[in-house]
Formats: structure tokens, sequence, C-alpha cells
């Protein structure tokens, strides 16, 4: 425990919006942080205007569904060969490559929409696309965090401020495709993605990064793959936490896909009522991840995700029953901090306790678990949606939510006494007391 003199010998420690916002001390972190916040709003502008897209051109909650499938489901069959890539390339220039080839998937869009030659098929096919780019792309980012940050203790805090920066764009994102779709439609939304990655190409290009201890590129990929899987699953803080966010990934993450449902058929609103609900949830998101960044360390966090993977499921629940537009956002808010909070705080403990040198694997499972498994949810949700009707699918999935958090609750103590060691001889978290 830190005494009063252990204190005062630290005068220079960052307090207040300082404290909250520490990694940004880091350059690199700095360029990151700028771009892709910049860079995000566009991917969240995109994302309402293919969902509207979909939904205007079928008026079908089953392609909304598969249109979900075909953008996440390169995540589930690529992320276990990215993650041994990401950790054995180098993942400054992986990154370049992919935020301009993210680009070209938008500029295509652009020009299908605005010469009104779209069709269901392409926009999907094009999610697919941009899915198997993300693939490369998100084990590859997640890595390349611990590489842009200069001082290791601000890491959790640079995972927070990551959550918040998507969160940001998250809730201006949608509110702002909302606004244009009804005045010029989907197009213009595309073509300000595509603008926005100038931003987060920029600042990469203008990073300097520290050469690392090359990374072992003998034997092949699959014993690579093999090594990274018993690592991460013969661990079981590891697994645990990877299988609930599989869980919630499964069964309550896909509610985004029957926000359109949602906002026309159950609140008999429009384009503008889907980013008010969008971007509710985004507000909640933002302010979870505030409320992560101002910890000082990861004392609490097993408790922390089970509780915001419960708070997150009840928020789902309670949201279904809603025919009110305000009490629908407050809702929404509910349930997107308690989904972002459980996403970060996986997050930032994974982060903590992997090796270096399996982080990219380990990082490419936790991709696997948030978006991989988020298509065979959308499949799922969309065909449930059309069944039973989109409220009970929210009723279903937030009640196995529910369940899963009370699973994982019960393997705190066991996950624990695994933990406290491992915090103890990093010098990182020394008083640890979940």
């Amino acid at each position: 425990m830190k005494t009063p003199a252990d204190t005062t010998a630290m005068p220079h420690a960052p307090r207040g919006l300082t404290f909250v916002f520490r990694a940004l001390r880091s350059r690199n972190y700095r360029l990151f942080f700028a771009g892709q916040g910049i860079s995000l709003i566009g991917t969240w502008m995109q994302r309402i205007a293919m969902s509207w897209l979909v939904y205007r051109l079928s008026h079908s909650a089953l392609l909304l569904g598969v249109a979900g499938f075909a953008g996440q489901l390169p995540t589930f069959l690529l992320s276990p060969i990215t993650g041994v890539l990401a950790d054995r390339w180098n993942r400054h220039r992986t990154l370049v490559v992919t935020q301009m080839l993210a680009m070209l998937q938008a500029i295509i869009l652009t020009v299908l929409v605005m010469t009104r030659t779209v069709q269901v098929w392409q926009v999907i096919a094009l999610a697919a696309v941009l899915g198997t780019i993300n693939a490369f792309d998100m084990p590859v980012r997640q890595s390349f965090i611990v590489q842009m940050i200069e001082r290791k203790d601000d890491l959790g805090n640079a995972i927070a401020l990551n959550s918040s920066m998507v969160n940001a764009a998250r809730l201006l994102g949608p509110s702002i495709a909302g606004i244009l779709i009804a005045a010029f439609g989907e197009g213009i939304c595309f073509l300000l993605n595509a603008a926005s990655y100038v931003a987060v190409i920029a600042a990469l290009l203008m990073m300097r990064i520290v050469p690392v201890r090359a990374r072992p590129t003998n034997g092949h990929w699959m014993e690579g793959l093999r090594e990274g899987f018993s690592y991460a699953f013969g661990f079981e803080p590891i697994r645990y936490i990877i299988l609930l966010l599989a869980l919630v990934s499964l069964v309550g993450m896909p509610y985004q896909i029957l926000m359109p449902v949602f906002a026309k058929e159950v609140l008999g609103g429009g384009s503008h009522t889907l980013g008010f609900l969008m971007g509710a949830a985004g507000c909640g998101a933002l302010v979870g991840t505030i409320y992560l960044a101002c910890l000082k360390s990861a004392r609490g966090l097993g408790r922390v995700i089970a509780i915001s993977a419960a708070v997150f499921g009840i928020g789902l629940i309670a949201f279904s029953f809603s025919h009110v537009v305000w009490l629908s956002m407050l809702l929404i808010f509910v349930a997107g901090l308690g989904m972002i909070v459980q996403m970060a705080s996986s997050n930032t403990v994974l982060q903590t306790i992997v090796d270096d040198d399996k982080r990219g694997r380990v990082m490419s499972f936790y991709a696997m678990a948030f978006m991989g498994m988020a298509p065979f949810g959308s499949l799922l949700a969309g065909a449930l949606a059309s069944a039973i009707g989109a409220p009970l699918t929210l009723v279903v999935g937030g009640g196995l939510t529910i369940l899963g958090a009370l699973l994982f609750a019960r393997k705190l103590k066991a996950m624990n006494e695994v933990l406290h060691p491992i915090y103890r001889k990093m010098g990182i978290m020394p008083d640890i007391d979940q």
C-alpha cells in the first residue's frame, strides 16, 4: 500500500484532467488519437448509412442480419491467422495499408450510391470486403497500442481513451448520419468517410516508431497459431474473459443491426430516430469509458466485467419493452454503457497480463470473440426478429447475457488467485485487491 511519503515523493504525478488523459503524454499516441478520432466519425456514419441503405432497398430484417453477418464473418475466420501475422509483421506499416484499403472500399460505395446503380448484393459484398480488411486491422491495431505508449503504466488509460474515442465518434457519427441521410441520401456519408481516412493515414505516417526486437518468423503459421491457442485458453483468466465476451457478442451486441426496425416500426420514426438511438448508445458508452479512464489501476476490473455485462443485459431487456423515444434513448444509453465497460475492461486485463511475443495472437482471439461472434449473432438476431419480432429477440439476448455474467462472477475468486501474483510481480499494480 502507498504511504503518505510515497505520495509526496511524486510531485509531478498527473492530476485532474491531466490524469484522465495521461496516455496523451506519448507523442505517437497523441497522433493516433487525433487521426483515428476523425476517421472513426466517418466510420460510424458509414455503418449507419449502410444499415439504412440495406433496409431502404429491401425492407427486410433478415437482410439486415445477412449484411451484418457478411461484414463480420471474416473476423471470425481470419483473426486467428492475422494474430500470428501481427506477431511477425511490422504493425505500423500494416496499419497504413489497411487504412488505405478501407478508404478505397468507401470510395467504391460512394460511386455506386451516387450513380444510383447500387443494389443490396453489392452493399453486402462490400461489407464483406471491409470485414476482411478489419480482420487484419483489428488485432494489429490492438497490439500496436503498447508500442505507441512510452510509459507502460499508461497502457490501461490508453485503452480506455481509445474506447472513449470510438464511442465519442459513435455519439457524433450516427447523429450526423441521420441528418445527412434525410437531407442528401446515404452517398454523402460514404464520401465523408472516405475523406476521413486521410487523417489517420497522415497520423500514422508522422509517427516516430522505435524499432522493436525482431519477432521470430521461422516455423509454419499453424505452429504459431497452436502455440497462441494453448497459451490463451490454457490460462484461466484469459479463457474466462474471452468466453464471456464471445457469449455477449453472440447474443447481445447484435442489437445494433435491429435498430432500424425499432426506429421505424416500434417507435414510428425514421433515419433521425435511428441516429438518436445509436447516438444515445454511443453516449452511454462514452460515459463508461470516461469512468474507466479515471481508474488508477486494474483493481476491481474482474467485478466490473461481471457487473457491466449484467447491466448490458438488463438494459437490452428494458429497451425491448419501450415504445417511447425518450425512454428508449435512456435505456439504450444504459445498455451502451454496460457493453463498452465490459469490452474495455476485458481488453485492459488481457493487454496487462499477456506476454509481448504473444500479444498479437491473444488480441486476435479477443477480436474473434468481440467481433467474430457478432456475424453469427447478427444472422441469428435477423432470423429471430423475422420469426418472433425484434423486441422478443432482445429479451432472449439480454437474458442470456445476464446468465453469462453470473457464471463469470462465480469464477472471479479463482481468477484473482492467479492474477494477483502476476500483477505484483510486474510491479504495475502492487496493491491489487479485487
